[in-house]
């Protein structure tokens, strides 16, 4: 245990796009990072050494958050080694987009065990340790199709409005203890899930934002930033948009 840790932060799918963009983020902030992925260690490792250039500490701890005792275990190994958890991102998800008349039963479940009942797993494994330190900030990726509804993405918009709807109950029931649970909702943002867009998707979707432009990982990063600061703490139970203006 490193006792010497005032602030950690955990991750969930942080080895590449949104993820690994808030990691480096709030290293910069002054926490230590503890990187969880699934596969792609050769770019967690990569990430790591990116995070202690910056004078923070960092683990990478691999595990599938759709996995009640792997989500267990990501929670576990975070306190064994910092000895505490002072902001747990939920960022982990997949895609299986497809449109309903067509969608496996397999594509909808996986997506429904990853996206969403991960972020249960993974805050219901924080919770006792906030809980004792009367202290902590609980941050879920969501999206704007989870507010809005998506064609070709029901299994998708079904997880990231649950989501949404654990956030706010989460926040109910732990806000007298000091813990905050908000989340942000990615429009169109760039990153290796919305490359495979094709172009026309593409151009309606820039016609749907005032703002005119996609956002970046940064974007949702600086928001991600925010909520886990002490600027933050009289806001929960919240859903920020980053989305250009797409959804108001």
């Amino acid at each position: 245990m490193d006792i010497a840790s005032k602030n950690v932060a955990v991750i969930t799918g942080a080895a590449k796009g949104i993820g690994r963009a808030i990691a480096l983020k709030l290293a910069d902030d002054g926490f230590d990072i503890v990187i969880n992925y699934r596969n792609s260690s050769g770019s967690v490792e990569e990430l790591v050494g990116e995070i202690e250039s910056k004078g923070r500490k960092s683990i990478a701890v691999q595990g599938d958050v759709s996995v009640f005792e792997e989500a267990k275990n990501i929670i576990k190994q975070a306190v064994d080694f910092f000895g505490r958890i002072d902001v747990l991102v939920n960022n982990a998800g997949i895609t299986r987009d497809g449109l309903l008349l067509r969608m496996k039963e397999d594509d909808f479940d996986k997506v429904i065990e990853v996206n969403l009942k991960g972020t249960f797993n993974c805050i219901r494994h924080v919770s006792p340790i906030m809980l004792k330190q009367r202290k902590g900030k609980i941050i879920n990726i969501s999206s704007v199709v989870g507010v809005t509804g998506n064609a070709g993405q029901v299994n998708y918009s079904a997880a990231k409005a649950g989501i949404i709807g654990i956030t706010k109950s989460t926040a109910r029931e732990l806000a007298s203890r000091g813990i905050n649970a908000n989340a942000v909702a990615p429009g169109f943002i760039k990153t290796d899930m919305t490359k495979t867009l094709s172009e026309k998707i593409r151009e309606n979707a820039l016609h749907s934002i005032p703002l005119r432009r996609f956002g970046t990982v940064y974007d949702v990063a600086n928001a991600v930033s925010f909520l886990a600061s002490s600027n933050a703490d009289y806001i929960t139970g919240q859903v920020i948009n980053i989305d250009g203006g797409m959804v108001m």
